[in-house]
């Protein structure tokens, strides 16, 4: 039976905020999703005019080439830093940074601290995957005892690796931040819960109301040598006993 196109009802489209340019994303990561997200915040809150972009080196490198805004790559650690930068010189503007574990709470440990203490009026995109997706698969500050990778072989032993560092509940001890809290996207309610966290992050900065944290715990399926499938309950049965989710901070 042949389709009638013309009754056909458009359900799904590309936000306008995001460029027809391939991502770079191994198949199953997350990081397309988050990416979509955001592009469709900048869409509905209509700022797309006046919105900058941060990424710093890692999976998201690059970033700039997939939002229809101005956007920024910059040193590994540092896009707090150069966010905040941006956003004292320019006020008006809507500033997010996109950042890895390894670059939020490792390499970039101070400027991502200093910059939620002072309660800088940015927007944080913090995308926990428990390890270096980019460089190799090496331990990150995320990384889940007795995990493998290729920096610990034999799973990251807490007798010399230290634990799993808990960034978001760091953050949500300081005063200043007005909202922090930690998002997955492993079903279609996870999503949604992630969708309407980014949103409201960004709605925070439009307000005035100052800093705010999203983390989202993602899959890295090459580097945990998983499928998809599997790294999607991987998320859900053992990362969430790690980094429990829910609101840590809303003063929003």
């Amino acid at each position: 039976m042949p389709v009638d196109v013309a009754r056909m009802t458009k359900v799904f489209e590309r936000p306008k905020s995001l460029t027809e340019a391939r991502y770079t994303y191994c198949p199953g990561c997350h990081h397309g999703v988050i990416t979509r997200i955001i592009g469709q915040t900048i869409d509905e809150l209509g700022i797309a005019e006046r919105t900058v972009g941060i990424a710093p080196v890692g999976c998201s490198v690059f970033a700039y080439l997939w939002y229809r805004c101005d956007a920024v790559q910059v040193a590994h650690g540092r896009a707090s830093a150069v966010a905040t930068g941006i956003k004292r010189a320019r006020p008006d503007l809507v500033v997010f940074s996109y950042q890895g574990d390894g670059d939020f709470a490792s390499i970039g440990t101070a400027e991502s601290l200093h910059a939620a203490n002072r309660g800088e009026n940015i927007t944080v995109i913090f995308v926990n995957n428990q390890i270096y997706g980019m460089t190799g698969g090496e331990m990150a500050p995320t990384t889940l005892v007795h995990q493998k990778t290729t920096t610990t072989p034999d799973g990251r032993d807490p007798a010399t690796c230290g634990y799993p560092i808990r960034f978001s509940e760091i953050i949500a001890t300081l005063d200043a931040p007005v909202y922090v809290t930690r998002q997955a996207l492993y079903d279609t309610r996870r999503i949604q819960d992630c969708t309407k966290a980014v949103k409201k992050a960004f709605q925070n900065q439009v307000d005035g109301k100052g800093y705010s944290l999203v983390e989202i715990l993602s899959t890295c399926p090459t580097n945990w040598r998983m499928s998809p499938t599997q790294a999607n309950e991987h998320v859900a049965n053992v990362v969430t006993q790690v980094f429990p989710l829910g609101d840590l901070v809303d003063r929003g």
